[in-house]
């Protein structure tokens, strides 16, 4: 019961930061698996992707309703980086990714920078600008690939890249980074259940915590001023940086390799 009620409070977190953010909540969950919930490692890992399904689908559900969707976007990044994360996960098999997680949250840092100090992004026409489908396709590929080799959400690349790099505005973005990373966990989930690497009843306490998290997360982004958001998702994202970049400086002195 106990542990119950901890997979409940911790998918209500999980679900509230991703929908506010446009990410996955792997962030929180990972941990929250194997150490409020006693799962093993592997199942750390396995659990929260389909997990992140429910939680997407509910965040992007205020998203759609605001018309914060690039509906363009996402048939653009999702096929393609669906695929990525299938290889990328696959790819843990032979590459040692020692390093990759420094230089990804260099990055995502540099990204964070530039979110937060920002501007709103100018229109033409009334219009806002609207990136090519290649820079998009890429964009996905590039955050599906980083997803299956390091274990980490894609938000944390589709976000700041979608902003910072092709010019989308912001909400936008968050609303398209969540519709992109349903899509992307699907190969993982599979693969990983496969492999009996899901506790199917943790997935069912953090489910129940994920979906009205998530949605009061996504009501709280839409409804707050966009330098307000911009502030906020910055900071959350140089937090992520530096616990990426803290965790990867460690392991490399210490010889440990997740």
């Amino acid at each position: 019961m106990v542990k119950a009620v901890l997979g409940i409070l911790s998918g209500f977190v999980s679900g509230t930061m991703a929908g506010a953010f446009g990410v996955g909540g792997a962030i929180l969950t990972t941990p929250a698996v194997q150490v409020s919930l006693g799962g093993p490692p592997f199942v750390a890992v396995g659990t929260p992707l389909p997990v992140i399904f429910p939680t997407t689908l509910s965040g992007a559900q205020a998203c759609r309703r605001a018309g914060q969707i690039d509906w363009r976007a996402v048939v653009w990044a999702a096929p393609p980086g669906a695929a990525a994360a299938a290889l990328g996960a696959y790819l843990t098999r032979f590459v040692d990714p020692s390093g990759l997680l420094l230089a990804t949250a260099l990055l995502i840092g540099w990204q964070a920078y530039r979110l937060g100090t920002g501007k709103s992004l100018p229109e033409t026409a009334g219009r806002p600008v609207e990136p090519s489908g290649l820079a998009i396709a890429l964009t996905g590929l590039i955050a599906g690939f980083a997803s299956g080799l390091l274990g980490i959400g894609g938000g944390v690349i589709l976000v700041p890249v979608m902003t910072g790099v092709l010019g989308m505005p912001l909400k936008r973005s968050l609303g398209t980074s969540l519709v992109v990373i349903a899509f992307m966990v699907i190969p993982g989930t599979i693969v990983h259940a496969l492999l009996h690497h899901i506790d199917w009843a943790i997935f069912l306490w953090l489910t129940i915590g994920v979906i009205p998290g998530a949605a009061i997360g996504s009501r709280w982004t839409i409804r707050t001023a966009e330098r307000t958001v911009r502030i906020v998702v910055g900071l959350f994202l140089g937090i992520v940086a530096i616990l990426y970049g803290a965790l990867e400086i460690h392991d490399l002195i210490t010889g440990v390799h997740r």
